[in-house]
């Protein structure tokens, strides 16, 4: 898992790359800029969950290989759907997700705003919005981070069968009442795809690794 998550972006890149990241355990994913602290030592080896961190920004994400989609997407410069504007550089992304959701039977809109700003958006990936995710309702389904380089674009993205915010909450430092009011605050805040989570990792494959 870590190997995965060190990888760089190519240096001599000349065209868009999928890459399916299909892990055989479970770990906690930290985000570039959190610390190694942000993970509960003990209570990650009590669950047998290998703690990485990814060289894109955002929150924790937990990874079940059983209950999530993980694909990123490799953007060289002179693509045409690059962008130099961070926060429009993920519209084209949430929307071959948006078209892969589509597929299955599910309705979808894609955020257009700025990072929004919430109590737990920082240890959390699915407590906040970014731009070009995906959401139902108001419900975050797609979790899209990005690394940007003189080379490129990584963008590294997740979706679940069931949003569970105890999770990641489990596995990090919190107090007990911390958690507690964490895990009331984020129930609503995302949504998986259910049963479909088999058809939509076909869907996006579709999408992203077939063209």
């Amino acid at each position: 898992m870590a190997d995965f998550h060190a990888r760089p972006i190519p240096a001599d890149l000349a065209e868009p790359e999928a890459w399916l990241f299909e892990p055989d355990h479970r770990g906690l994913v930290l985000g570039s800029a959190q610390q190694e602290a942000t993970a509960d030592a003990a209570a990650t080896a009590a669950a047998g969950v290998e703690v990485v961190r990814r060289r894109s920004g955002g929150g924790a994400v937990y990874v079940d290989p059983d209950r999530c989609v993980w694909l990123d997407v490799v953007l060289p410069k002179h693509d045409p759907r690059w962008s130099d504007d961070v926060r429009e550089a993920t519209y084209w992304l949430g929307e071959a997700w948006q078209r892969a959701l589509r597929r299955v039977g599910l309705e979808t809109d894609l955020y257009r705003g700025g990072l929004e700003q919430t109590p737990w958006g920082r240890l959390v990936c699915f407590a906040a919005l970014g731009p070009g995710e995906v959401v139902i309702g108001a419900r975050k389904v797609v979790g899209i981070s990005q690394r940007r380089t003189r080379e490129g674009a990584r963008f590294q993205c997740i979706a679940y069968d069931d949003w569970d915010p105890r999770d990641v909450l489990d596995l990090v430092h919190l107090s007990d009442a911390e958690r507690d009011a964490a895990a009331a605050d984020l129930t609503g805040r995302a949504a998986g795809v259910g049963a479909r989570l088999a058809e939509v990792r076909e869907a996006i494959a579709a999408e992203l690794l077939d063209r």
